[in-house]
């Protein structure tokens, strides 16, 4: 693929940005020559923190990457379909992480509809690091929400942020 500029775009909700989401991210750059690492907004989810404070968090706990390995990072929210949002960047691959058997099955039906919408763009997936793969952002907020320590989930920064916003 030389002279080829391999784009990948890691798109999810972040809410918050998690130690398994970091991984991803940071493993996902090791595979392109530009990650981004798109924000979407969910109708079916309710979300803890609003757009613009996800953005700065997933920048903020991302910036290490693209200076330890010189991959150039951009954080870009999006309200589009993925696949729309995928083709405006110019996106060559959508990486997406699995965590489980549960994960696979929803990823295997979006990745044949995205193929059937555009199939020049290839998904990749990467399994989560075995430490990290019962880390969920959904279950993240519900530890916080009942007082439950969320240390080993979230990276500090994050986690005075949740505890924050919850009034904790």
């Amino acid at each position: 693929m030389t002279g080829k500029n391999r784009i990948g775009l890691y798109p999810g909700t972040f809410d918050p940005v998690t130690l398994g989401h970091i991984d991803i991210i940071a493993r996902s750059a090791k595979l392109v020559d530009h990650l981004i690492l798109g924000i979407s907004t969910n109708p079916s989810k309710t979300a803890l923190f609003d757009l613009d404070e996800r953005v700065e968090m997933v920048r903020r706990e991302t910036a290490f990457i693209e200076r330890d390995t010189g991959v150039s990072v951009e954080v870009r929210p999006f309200s589009t379909l993925l696949m729309t949002f995928a083709e405006q960047i110019g996106a060559t691959a959508i990486i997406r992480g699995l965590r489980a058997v549960s994960d696979f099955e929803y990823e295997f039906q979006m990745t044949a509809m995205n193929y059937k919408l555009n199939s020049e763009i290839e998904t990749v997936f990467l399994m989560a690091d075995p430490s990290l793969q019962a880390i969920a952002s959904r279950l993240v907020k519900e530890i916080a929400i009942f007082d439950g320590d969320i240390s080993a989930f979230v990276p500090e920064t994050v986690k005075k942020q949740v505890l924050a916003k919850l009034n904790k």
